[in-house]
């Protein structure tokens, strides 16, 4: 399974980001860097649907991606346009780094999701000194233990955590883990198909109370509608903005749809 893999890697990288920094540093200088005031959380839970606009360079389902427009370009429109940015730092699979999210930081007063595999505390920490304002907790990859020890790191250092489901299973840990923000991602990472039925089926699990995120295979004007139907109250787009010479249009259109 290609998340196995994904994982297997991230593995093998982490060892080389802690002989740059180590694990002591790199939380010392997370405990120490103070909170921006860019809430991830806030800016999804204003009335009405959030886009959180995505950068990436590549996916295990597209393979490399080439942006029609540059990043700086991108996240002037960004900014005017969508809630909240995601960066994928990935290395192998997406062709991400920490330095592209560092580069977004100066770029734009837009909250910023980390979208990465996490599964070690050291990333958290990264996250943190490198200007990210909220993390990603995929379910899939983590156990009970990890998964509420994750969160509850977020919290203490200011981050807020958006948590992956995309079964019932997984769906019923995050609510026992009382995250705030859930996302259901529509693309199985374990063979990487896309059904949007995914949102629709586990939209009435969802306590209105909870922000629910749709992720993944958000392409059409049609796409948008049916999501809207499912109650959802942001959306995360990648593919359809990497592809656009005009996200800032794209995104305005789905918005108002």
């Amino acid at each position: 399974m290609i998340l196995d893999e994904i994982v297997a890697d991230k593995k093998k990288r982490l060892p080389e980001h802690k002989v740059k920094i180590s694990e002591q540093e790199m939380r010392r200088m997370a405990e120490e860097k103070k909170g921006g005031n860019h809430s991830f959380c806030h800016a999804l839970k204003k009335p009405g649907i959030s886009i959180i606009g995505e950068f990436k360079q590549a996916s295990p389902s597209l393979g490399k991606i080439v942006s029609k427009i540059d990043l700086t370009e991108r996240m002037e429109e960004y900014s005017q346009s969508v809630d909240a940015v995601s960066c994928l730092t990935e290395e192998d699979y997406f062709l991400g780094n920490a330095e592209y999210l560092k580069r977004i930081r100066k770029m734009t007063e837009l909250p910023i999701l980390r979208k990465d595999f996490m599964i070690e505390p050291y990333q958290f920490y990264e996250a943190k000194v490198i200007g990210a304002d909220a993390v990603l907790l995929i379910a899939a990859i983590l156990d009970d233990v990890m998964m509420k020890d994750f969160y509850q790191l977020s919290r203490e250092l200011g981050l807020d955590a958006l948590v992956e489901v995309h079964d019932e299973r997984e769906m019923e840990r995050a609510l026992k883990l009382d995250a705030e923000i859930i996302g259901v991602n529509n693309r199985n990472l374990k063979d990487f198909t896309i059904s949007l039925d995914n949102t629709k089926r586990l939209s009435k699990y969802m306590p209105r109370e909870k922000i629910f995120v749709a992720e993944s295979g958000i392409v059409s004007d049609e796409d948008v509608k049916f999501l809207k139907d499912c109650r959802v109250d942001a959306f995360l787009i990648g593919r359809a903005f990497m592809e656009s010479e005009n996200p800032k249009e794209l995104a305005q259109k789905w918005k108002n749809l």
